[in-house]
This record gives C-alpha cells, sequence and structure tokens, in this order.
C-alpha cells in the first residue's frame, strides 16, 4: 500500500511539474511589444488648449489631483517616452477646490463635490468649513504652460484680450482660471500659447461651453449660445477656424475633438421630471389639500379648452412637477376673468381663511402665476441642481404674497418650488430648447469636421461618438466598464458632466490611438497607454 502511494504521488508531482513548464512555456511565448515611435508628428514641445475637459475639472472643480488626472498631462507622460519635452501645468494650491482672490472666495467657484452616501454633496458638508487658497491675486503661479485649458472658455474667449485682467471680472468679461495664467493682462489664451512655438497640439471641447452655459442655465436667457455664423471672434465657424489656422501657421500637426450632445449627460438626464412621491411623509399628506387648491384652476383649463394644462396630483404614483413653458399661449388674462367671474370662486378663497374680497387677489395671483403653466413630461430635461430645490419654500414669493395680503402660512403653500409654485425657467429645459441646443452642436460638428478634414496636419477625435458609445452601452476600458451614469457609471464625475480621472484616461488612450492613424506612430501597437487601474473614479473628501 506504501509503494501504491509513493507512486501516487511521483505521478502528482510529475502533473504539476508539467503545468508548470507549461505556464512558463506560455509566457514565454508572449509576443514582443514592437518600440515605439513617433511617426511624422513631433511631441517636444506639446501645448494642449481647451476648456474643462483640457485643465482637468472634475467634480465641480478644478484642483492639483484631478489636473495631474488630465487627459493632456497623461498624453504628455507618453510623450515623454520619444523625446517628448517637459510638460507644465498651472497647478492650484490644495485639493480642495474653489478660487479666492485677495483673500475672499470667488462665488461660484466653489469647493469641489464628494459623494455623501446617497449622491454628490459640496466638499464642506462633510469635512466642514475650509480655507480656499488657491488665489489668483496673491500666488499666481509663473508660465508659460503647456496646458492652456481654461474652464469655462467659450470659443470666441480664446481670443479677447481682455479675458485675464483682473479688473474685468466686475463686469464678467473675464475667467478666474486665466486671470491666473495669463502671461499679461492684455495677453489672449491662444496667443500665450503660440507664443511657446507649439510643435503638437491639442485642440478639445471648443464648442462646449459655447451651448453648455445655455444649457445649464436652463434656457433662460442668461447666458446664449454662440451663433455658427459671425467674424473671428463672434460667431463659432470662423473663429474655429481661425484658431487652427493659427496653431498650424508653424507646421504644428494636432488633434481636435467635436462637440457632445450635452443633453445626454447625467447633468441633464438624473432629476426625473416626476419626483414627487405621495409616500414622501411632506408631500403625500398635502396632496387633498392642494387638489383642492388646483381645483378651481383645472376647471378653468377646460373651460378654456386647455385640460391638458391640469394640475392634479397622483395619490398611489410619482407625480410631476409643475413647470414653466415660455411656448404656450398666455392664459393669464382670461384665467383671471373666468376666476373673477365665477359665482363659486369667492367661497373657494373663503376656505382658506380669506375674506371673500380677497377673491380678484387670489384669481390674479392665479392668472400671473399659471399663464404658461403645465405639468413636466418625459420629454423635459430638470438640472441636477434642482434636485435641491424641488419642494424648497420660495421666500422671495412668500414675502410677495404676504405684501398682497395673504398670511404667512398660505402664501408658503402658494411658493412650494414645483408643487404650487412653478420651477423657475433655469431649472428645466423644455424640447425647443433641447432643439436648439442640438442644432447649435450640429452645425458646430459640421464645421469642427471639415476644418480637420481640411487640413492635412489635424486628426479629429470624435468625442460625441465616445460619450454616446458611453450612454448607449458603455465603454470597455481594460477590465472596466465606463458608463455616463451620475456615481455609478464611472465616466462622468460628480458634477454630471465632466469626466473622471478614469475618463480622462480613456479619452487619452482615444487621442493616442487617432495620433497612430493619423500620424503614422504606434503608441497603442506598443502598449504605451494609460492603464484604466491607475485612475480613481472619486476622489475622497479627506483628499487635501
Amino acid at each position: 500500500m506504501n509503494t501504491k502511494y509513493i507512486w501516487l504521488l511521483i505521478i502528482l508531482l510529475g502533473l504539476t511539474a508539467c503545468n508548470d513548464i507549461e505556464d512558463v512555456s506560455r509566457l514565454e511565448a508572449e509576443v514582443e511589444l514592437p518600440e515605439l515611435t513617433a511617426g511624422s508628428a513631433d511631441f517636444s514641445n506639446y501645448v494642449a488648449i481647451g476648456a474643462s475637459f483640457t485643465a482637468g475639472f472634475t467634480d465641480n472643480a478644478l484642483f492639483k489631483a484631478a489636473q495631474e488626472n488630465s487627459f493632456p498631462n497623461i498624453l504628455s507622460q507618453q510623450f515623454a517616452k520619444i523625446e517628448g519635452g517637459s510638460f507644465k501645468q498651472p497647478l492650484t494650491s490644495d485639493n480642495y477646490g474653489g478660487l479666492a482672490a485677495g483673500g475672499t472666495r470667488i462665488p461660484g467657484f466653489d469647493p469641489r463635490l464628494v459623494f455623501g452616501g446617497a449622491g454628490p454633496v459640496p466638499l464642506e458638508s462633510v469635512v466642514g468649513p475650509i480655507t480656499v487658497t488657491t488665489d489668483i491675486a496673491i500666488n499666481k503661479p509663473t508660465g508659460p504652460f503647456n496646458n492652456m485649458g481654461v474652464p469655462g472658455a467659450k470659443s470666441f474667449h480664446l481670443l479677447f484680450n481682455g479675458y485675464g485682467n483682473i479688473a474685468n471680472l466686475a463686469t464678467k468679461t473675464a475667467n478666474p482660471y486665466f486671470v491666473r495664467i495669463a502671461s499679461s493682462p492684455s495677453a489672449t489664451v491662444l496667443g500665450d500659447a503660440m507664443a511657446q512655438s507649439p510643435t503638437f497640439f491639442t485642440l478639445s471641447e471648443i464648442g462646449g461651453n459655447d451651448v453648455l452655459g445655455y444649457a445649464t442655465s436652463g434656457g433662460d436667457g442668461s447666458n446664449t449660445i454662440t451663433p455658427s455664423a459671425g467674424a473671428v471672434g463672434v460667431g463659432f465657424d470662423q473663429t474655429f477656424g481661425y484658431i487652427v489656422s493659427t496653431l498650424t501657421s508653424g507646421g504644428a500637426k494636432g488633434i481636435v475633438t467635436n462637440v457632445p450632445y450635452i443633453t445626454d449627460l447625467p447633468h441633464f438626464t438624473t432629476v426625473p421630471y416626476n419626483p414627487l412621491s405621495p409616500l414622501n411623509p411632506d408631500f403625500g399628506p398635502q396632496i387633498p389639500t392642494l387638489n383642492g387648491i388646483f381645483g378651481q384652476l383645472n376647471q378653468v383649463f377646460t373651460f378654456l379648452g386647455v385640460p391638458e394644462r391640469s394640475i392634479v396630483f397622483s395619490t398611489t404614483d410619482a407625480s410631476p412637477v409643475i413647470i414653466k413653458d415660455e411656448t404656450l399661449v398666455n392664459l393669464s388674462a382670461q384665467i383671471e376673468g373666468v376666476l373673477n367671474a365665477s359665482p363659486t370662486f369667492p367661497a373657494f378663497v373663503q376656505s382658506f381663511g380669506l375674506p371673500a374680497q380677497a377673491a380678484p387677489l387670489v384669481a390674479n395671483l392665479f392668472g400671473l402665476t399659471y399663464g404658461q403653466t403645465r405639468m413636466a413630461n418625459a420629454n423635459d430635461l430638470l438640472v441636477l441642481p434642482s434636485s435641491s430645490v424641488i419642494g424648497t419654500i420660495n421666500i422671495d414669493s412668500v414675502t410677495f404674497l404676504m405684501t398682497q395680503g395673504l398670511p404667512q402660512t398660505l402664501a408658503g403653500q402658494f411658493s412650494a418650488e414645483g408643487i404650487t409654485l412653478p420651477l423657475a425657467d433655469k431649472w428645466v429645459l423644455i424640447p425647443s430648447e433641447q432643439q436648439e441646443i442640438k442644432a447649435a452642436t450640429e452645425a458646430y460638428n459640421t464645421t469642427i469636421a471639415s476644418v480637420a478634414n481640411s487640413n492635412p496636419n489635424v486628426a479629429l477625435v470624435d468625442l460625441n461618438g465616445i460619450l454616446q458609445e458611453a450612454t448607449a452601452s458603455g465603454v470597455v476600458f481594460d477590465n472596466y466598464t465606463l458608463q455616463t451614469s451620475l456615481v455609478t457609471g464611472g465616466a462622468i464625475g460628480l458634477d454630471g458632466i465632466h469626466l473622471t480621472a478614469r475618463g480622462y484616461a480613456y479619452l487619452a488612450n482615444k487621442f493616442l490611438e487617432k495620433i497612430d492613424e493619423a500620424f503614422g506612430s504606434n503608441f497603442i501597437a506598443s502598449g504605451n497607454v494609460a492603464k484604466a487601474g491607475d485612475y480613481p473614479t472619486n476622489y475622497a473628501p479627506t483628499l487635501q
């Protein structure tokens, strides 16, 4: 018996040894990658020009770790392997994000967002008050900078010679990010880039902010879309063409990107149009009262032939919010007239503890507030910040109603955002506004493709196609699938617009792929690419 087991052991050891030999032979059989070559491109002086994506902006802020993971910096690390020069970035002073001027925080340029357990929250809500140390007046870094990404820049801003003048911040004709890095108050972004005599460039997401400002402001008119037509510095078409011809005037080669359909991004697709749950302890019990309040108004809508505008909250299903839609006929005068003429309306007003004499006032309020109002539907897009607004009490509305004689409690009832007070225009993109954005994007992309195709020194990365694929099915990056869903998708940061570090690394590889195709290098074939596991999808609140 002992001999039998000894022979079994010998056989087992032999099989194990064979497996070891087989594993070694597999390793030895791996294909040796070719040596990296540059092709016809010269990477000795790479300059990146663009906006937020170029800068590395993510989670609604620009901060040191994010800049280090910007796609231009990732590209420069690969370029350095084939005689690429140094790549200098205007690194911020901390990992908080936010900007200050002379020790005072600049409004609208706040610290970054972090994951709060259920969704994005401001960093300070987790770690407490912080001091923003990136000060555009006190500690400006010294250039020149290879990364000329300026968050918020529109196409024509790259040519504006007051864009870096701190004195112009008061008139909103300057950008704090460019104020911080401009070579002089009269410098332009393009001028500072060209002063470095780039041998290779990337021009990314130019045109994105030309529609993004309109989109994030809900199309309320405070931030208009850049027209396609117009002179250099006015219209997108001629401005983009001028920028590219300038960049290539010294023989430099480069890559440009087109503009994504920004309304497909989670900033515009995360908040549902019908978030009002009857199970919500604050909303559910109010439904009978709310339906009573709107009962008279709904009768008026039916009388006027527009019953689709009726406002009825469901006791069982999630209900849409109430929004303004300026494409609708304004019924204010008709509503007020019908309500004043209604024999039951004074009694309706008295049911709220108001005197019958208040009927004309309440009718007027109904008319002014609901003349162009409807309930939201699946074709409407609510911007991400609206999630913290819906259901809150609009203090300005309460104050106004109280000045008109309504008691505070009733004024508050009529001032709940999206419930009894229509959401302001800035919180919603209605279909007509979405179409304006899409039309402008497609016009820009036609121009970008035409410019790229007509210049042999320029190639085009289809940023629009990349983000569409990530939205529809996800894109595979090593062992990960990147999608655009907020928080969980891995591609888009917590602001719902800008990429994560891993998303920027994937984008960098798409640039390398296009460089290989257009200029004969072999970054992809030689394995000189960014690896997904080296780049995070989120930054911890403790990162300082």
